[in-house]
């Protein structure tokens, strides 16, 4: 459960329960850089779609077949979907938002709500700025000044497929303090340590985190709500439950607290290991050269 970003300030998502949640949304600036970077990744794929088609064509050419207008038309037509739908919305659903351009720029495509987006939003963005905003095949040139203008004029930067979709773009690498870590309630220690987080996703830890930061902001009574309802979907996802009669804030703090504690041992160890690699191979590079 993410809260709902119903409200969007100039450069900052408000949720729907007056909780500001950390990050800034992408302005008409960065995500021409992107584009234009994720532009020249597809100039580069036109070229070998390009290339396959000319030999396709040739090829049917020497066996018999005639080649007319009609079928170039339709070869154009998927290359064209291929280049502005397939490509993007695969990238952007694979890379949880991400194309090559947003990934350089640090940018990336979320929902409204602040959760990764799906294929369907991806292949919305995708058709609409095929048919829309660039190349824009219904109307090119109108669709491009109005798709400029959507973007300078919307409070959240979006583009006329982010509102078709329900997306908006964010900047990653945003200087708000992500890294708030709720502290372990002390009688909790012992009990968060047995639990089971597997069932835990990072969508439900990131809307406990943004509450728990945030819960002194939000008016009552929808504050008690947003608290219960989100106590008790982490609830369903945690083995064993709390014991009986935990408050929800610090049920809430105590399995951030041991997730966070469990993260951090597995990157530690993985560091560990991978450095102890990298000695083996240095010491035995050096020896061999050595000798």
């Amino acid at each position: 459960m993410a809260a709902d970003a119903s409200t969007i300030l100039p450069g900052r998502f408000v949720s729907g329960e007056a909780v500001e949640l950390d990050v800034r949304v992408a302005r008409l600036g960065s995500r021409m850089l992107a584009f234009a970077l994720d532009l020249l990744v597809l100039g580069f794929v036109a070229v070998v779609l390009l290339i396959v088609s000319t030999y396709l064509v040739a090829s049917l050419a020497e066996g018999g077949i005639e080649v007319d207008a009609a079928l170039v038309g339709a070869i154009f037509v998927i290359n064209l979907v291929i280049l502005f739908v397939a490509i993007p919305a695969t990238v952007e659903t694979l890379s949880k938002g991400r194309s090559i351009g947003k990934l350089a720029a640090g940018l990336r495509v979320v929902r409204d709500d602040g959760g990764p987006i799906r294929f369907r939003h991806a292949l919305v963005r995708a058709l609409v700025g095929l048919t829309l905003e660039f190349p824009g095949i219904l109307l090119p040139g109108i669709t491009w000044i109005a798709g400029l203008w959507t973007m300078l004029v919307n409070p959240a930067g979006k583009r006329i497929g982010d509102l078709a979709a329900g997306t908006v773009v964010i900047h990653e690498r945003s200087p708000a303090v992500w890294g708030w870590v709720p502290l372990m309630p002390p009688p909790l220690a012992a009990w968060a340590s047995l639990t089971d987080l597997s069932d835990l996703d990072d969508e439900l830890a990131l809307a406990v985190r943004h509450f728990l930061s945030r819960n002194a902001q939000i008016r009552e009574p929808a504050r008690t709500s947003l608290g219960l309802a989100l106590a008790a979907e982490l609830g369903a996802k945690v083995t064993p439950p709390p014991p009986p009669g935990t408050p929800g804030w610090a049920f809430m703090s105590a399995v951030l607290a041991e997730r966070y504690r469990r993260n951090a041992g597995r990157l530690a160890a993985s560091r560990a290991a991978t450095a102890q690699v990298w000695d083996t191979l240095y010491g035995s590079t050096a020896q061999k050269l050595g000798h």
